[in-house]
This record gives structure tokens, sequence and C-alpha cells, in this order.
């Protein structure tokens, strides 16, 4: 640290008690953030520390409530979609270490928090004091979440495919709902009307994709989540292989689509066949993930 710099420090009003939530972000790691829903507050206080300095003159403190997203391998495509400020101190000179409550009141939470390969939505809170010569600035992250019960309440449709190679395989499969919450179970079966080809093993994949930038200028990342083997070895003619896949124990978000006309996630269910010659024959299917209130 640069002597002379002050300290700025923060503290969230209820941080013990309030609820935290992880992610995973490629550059910064694994992080655990406090949760704010509905019409949940922000406060806390900013304490700024003189750091053995006698007085410290600026140019005022503020504090900003920041919405971002984060296109990381592109920050032209960066952009803030929120942004709230109040000023702590006016220009001045402090003599001593100072303490600021703030709050910001029920702030709109219209996406949710997002931290992905290519693209993150961030939530931060950003304390800044304005000197002749730069900033001293310190920022503080936090997480919005929000639950999506017009989902839950909608009625369920099942998804059915087919497979087929003319005169060596005909399959069908079905899953039985089209909308998961994040804790839900994938359960479906799959129909083998003609097997002609020697499988060696089926096995189901979820897929992450997310989509960035538009028209030609548009990037799609995609990330297997799990693989899961539903059947190993050659099925017979007639038989019906259960599908059943845990969502809890696998890392995604909720859906979502075109968020500020910046970026898209999607989920794919991959259900892969694979056989004695390692050729494989595959059908993706898209499935919607939303949060349970």
């Amino acid at each position: 640290m640069v002597q002379g710099q002050p300290i700025i420090e923060v503290t969230l009003d209820g941080i013990e008690t309030r609820k935290h939530t992880r992610f995973v972000d490629k550059q910064l790691g694994a992080l655990k953030l406090p949760v704010y829903t509905g019409d949940d507050d922000i406060s806390g206080v900013v304490e700024v520390k003189m750091n053995k300095q006698k007085k410290i003159e600026h140019m005022g403190i503020r504090i900003e409530l920041v919405g971002r997203i984060e296109i990381i391998n592109d920050q032209k495509q960066s952009s803030d979609f929120m942004s709230m400020s109040r000023e702590l101190e006016p220009q001045g000179i402090l003599f001593e270490d100072k303490a600021y409550k703030f709050q910001f009141q029920k702030f709109e939470k219209q996406n949710e928090s997002y931290y992905g390969n290519t693209v993150r939505l961030r939530y931060y809170l950003k304390i800044y004091m304005t000197r002749s010569y730069g900033k001293v600035q310190k920022e503080v992250d936090f997480a919005v979440l929000i639950s999506q019960p017009e989902l839950e309440e909608q009625p369920q449709t099942s998804l059915k495919l087919e497979v087929g190679i003319e005169e060596c395989l005909h399959i069908d499969f079905e899953y039985f709902k089209s909308k998961y919450h994040l804790r839900d179970v994938v359960t479906g079966k799959v129909n083998f009307y003609l097997v002609k080809i020697k499988i060696k093993y089926m096995e189901l994949a979820v897929i992450r994709k997310e989509q960035y930038g538009q028209g030609q200028q548009q990037q799609t990342d995609n990330e297997t989540l799990v693989k899961y083997e539903l059947m190993d070895g050659c099925p017979q003619k007639g038989e019906v292989i259960p599908i059943r896949l845990y969502l809890s124990g696998v890392d995604i978000t909720p859906s979502v689509k075109n968020v500020n006309g910046k970026f898209s996630v999607k989920y794919i269910l991959n259900l892969i066949l694979v056989d004695e010659d390692d050729r494989r024959y595959f059908k993706q299917q898209e499935i919607t993930i939303y949060r349970k209130k």
C-alpha cells in the first residue's frame, strides 16, 4: 500500500445473518457473496482511515451502487445497466478517521447476478475519494437473485424427439418436462424400436451455452457441465431405458434471454449414443431453468 493513501473499509448491515451464495469465476476464482432479493435495501457503514496521515485533502467522497455487464474478452462491449450515487462528504480536509452511514432503499433488481466463462453480470458498491492526483477507491460485490414464480405456475409440456438412421437405428426419447428449477430432476425414457448397430454406451450431458454480441459479431461459448451414463452395452429391440438426472449437483443458473441486448444463457440436454467404432449419434434439446421461490 502507498504510504499516505487513506484506507477505505465497508461493513454491510446484517452481513452475519444474511444468506450468502457461491459463484465460480474463471478469473476471480470462488466468490461467496451476500444475497439481496425482492425489496431488500442495502445499507452499512463506510470508514475512511487516515493511515498515519495528519491531514488528507480531497475533492469529495462518494458511494455508488452499480449494476454492470462485463464482456470479459471485450471490455468495449461492457456497460452499466444501473447506477445510483450518494455523496458522503463534500470537498474538504480530513484530520481524523471518519465513518459514514449509507443506504440504498429498495433498489431495482432487474437482472440476476451471473458469473460465466465469457460474461459476468455483477452488482457492487464503489466508494471513491477524489484527490488532485487521482482517486482512492474500494469495490464491494454482492449478489442479486430473482425467483420466477410465473414459470413455476405455467403448465408443463413434455419434449419428444426421434433419432433415426435408415434401416439401422430408430429410437425416440421423451423428457417429461420442459422447464426445471435449479434443484429439480430430469426424468424421461428412451425407446429402442430398431437397433442394427452395435451401441457401446449412451449418455446424457447438460451443456451451458453463453451467447454475447449481436448479428455477425455474436460469439458462443459451450461448456459441458456434466455427463451421465444412461446405459452401458447394446440394447435390444423394444427395450426402454429410463432417464433420471439430478440437477442439484450441477453448476447451473436460471436461463436468460437477451439481457439488456448483451447476452443470453441457454441450457441444452444432449443425448449421445456411441457405437463400437466410436461414431457418435446425438440429439440436442433446449430446456428452461428457473429459480424457484
